[in-house]
């Protein structure tokens, strides 16, 4: 295979493992420091687990986002099926497509973790209170659900450009 025939290919095949590896990235810290606090109520009060579960399982949603990108991505370049053969400029902007998943998957799910974890903590005093405590790291959700949707609307795009 020469690299440089296909660079289009390449450059779409790296977006798509940038978004699936930023956004797992970012979801494996969080989820792994949203488990640490929930862990530490548990052992105080087990039977908060399924409400601190429910916290904890918040931040993992952007890895899952990153791998439907990275799922769509290889779909539409012909990797999954079909014919891999696109231009540099398409492999570009699918490159440029898949970047808003990663770079906010990523960030959005440490900070949906930090959200989780005060909201452990309120849940951990005051578990009368879970439905609010939920209502905290979800808004940092809504950034992710953003971000997959330009990506997905951006991927989608190309196909109809004539580049």
């Amino acid at each position: 295979m020469d690299i440089m025939a296909n660079m289009g290919v390449v450059l779409a095949l790296l977006g798509a493992v940038i978004a699936a590896l930023a956004a797992g990235i970012g979801s494996s810290i969080g989820v792994g420091m949203t488990g640490e606090a929930a862990a530490g109520v548990v052992t105080e009060d087990p039977s908060k687990f399924s409400k601190v579960l429910v916290l904890q399982l918040l931040p993992g949603t952007q890895g899952i986002y990153g791998l439907l990108i990275g799922f769509i991505t290889l779909t539409q370049i012909g990797i999954m099926g079909g014919s891999a053969d696109i231009s540099v400029i398409k492999g570009i902007l699918y490159f440029v497509a898949c970047l808003p998943m990663a770079f906010v998957g990523y960030k959005s799910a440490i900070r949906q973790a930090r959200a989780s974890v005060a909201s452990i903590s309120l849940v951990a005093k005051r578990p009368d209170q879970f439905g609010k405590a939920m209502i905290f790291p979800a808004m940092v959700e809504t950034y992710a659900i953003l971000a997959l949707l330009i990506s997905i609307l951006s991927i989608f795009g190309i196909n109809s450009l004539a580049v």
